[in-house]
């Protein structure tokens, strides 16, 4: 799989569900361009949608945005960070044979992955 792999970390969600304008913008891309891919990690899908009730449903119900269920090496992953969301997010970013470079982290608390082994969108309006 080549193109544009993006995930959404739970801020970018919220950000999603308020009608940040950058947020909007990835979506749109990964519905009407071809190689953007979009990915929504179930554990980071639950902290939006207890920030932002409503989230959850909303991301899921798109059709651009794949949901990434937790299996067992992530949940593996989850004891390395200090909450499920971001060990989920960036388990979801990292290489995979399918994705060699691994994905980009979409945010809007880029301060977050300072340090860590992630690239980052800045979606800070």
């Amino acid at each position: 799989m080549t193109g544009l792999h993006v995930v959404l970390d739970d801020t970018a969600m919220v950000a999603a569900g308020r009608g940040n304008l950058l947020a909007s913008r990835l979506i749109h891309r990964a519905h009407a361009e071809p190689g953007w891919y979009l990915y929504a990690p179930a554990c980071a899908l639950v902290e939006a949608d207890r920030a932002r009730p409503g989230t959850a449903e909303h991301l899921a119900a798109l059709p651009a945005v794949t949901v990434l269920e937790l299996d067992l090496p992530a949940a593996l992953a989850l004891a390395t960070e200090s909450t499920w969301a971001e060990a989920h997010t960036r388990y979801a970013a990292a290489p995979t044979p399918e994705r060699p470079d691994g994905a980009v982290v979409a945010t809007v608390d880029p301060g977050r992955w300072k340090g860590r082994p992630v690239r980052v969108i800045d979606l800070t309006p």
